[in-house]
């Protein structure tokens, strides 16, 4: 064998080991295949059905707290349902509210009051005044004027009788929320008449006992 060829055959001998080396460093750095695992994506949460509205919408994640200040008083309206009692006989009432401050409100009140021979209207237009207190016990005493109307049955043959009423109580509101309280009242209603064949006139004293909810709703500053 010449020494050309042997030269040659050492030269290819030697470079093998060099030639696995570059493919293992070219497997090792090639780019790994995408991870085919899903991906799960949640669908978006629906509204809830439940969800309240609230008469105050600033309230709606306030849950039973109550404001402290004397300011969630002013610049509001109300309208409070109530059931009781006028004189010896029941009562429906309804009530609708304005107080332009902490303090004072005003009133109208229509009341239903149910008998079996007759039946009465009493409207009144009242003056409510309070003192903030800290906490949801409120009192309130109340001042106004009205009119009485009594309707007499289908046997009698008589028209409708309108008196004066003057109404003079207190009562006491317990507040829930901000917006929601449990309203119970005395009043007390002098209603002047006058008796068959005198002249002079005749006060008729009741006492009316209610109970019932007050929603109200903040007007703004």
């Amino acid at each position: 064998m010449s020494t050309r060829v042997s030269t040659l055959i050492a030269v290819a001998l030697a470079a093998m080991p060099a030639g696995r080396a570059i493919a293992q460093t070219t497997d090792s750095t090639a780019v790994a295949p995408p991870d085919t695992a899903r991906v799960v994506t949640r669908p978006a949460t629906p509204p809830r059905a439940d969800k309240t509205t609230y008469l105050v919408p600033e309230l709606e994640n306030a849950g039973y707290r109550i404001s402290r200040g004397p300011e969630r008083f002013a610049h509001r309206i109300g309208f409070s349902p109530a059931y009781g009692q006028l004189g010896a006989n029941e009562l429906f009432a309804f009530r609708i509210n304005y107080s332009p401050n902490t303090w004072l409100g005003y009133e109208a009140s229509l009341g239903h009051n149910p008998a079996d021979g007759l039946h009465a209207l009493l409207h009144t237009f009242n003056v409510i005044v309070r003192k903030p207190l800290p906490g949801r016990f409120q009192p309130y005493g109340t001042l106004g004027y009205g009119m009485l109307t009594v309707y007499p049955g289908q046997a009698l043959n008589a028209d409708a009788v309108t008196k004066n009423a003057l109404t003079y109580g207190g009562g006491m509101e317990i507040y829930i929320r901000d917006d929601v309280a449990v309203r119970g009242e005395l009043r007390g209603a002098s209603v002047i008449g006058q008796e068959l064949n005198q002249t002079s006139a005749v006060v008729y004293e009741y006492r009316e006992y209610t109970i019932g909810f007050a929603f109200y709703r903040n007007l703004g500053n």
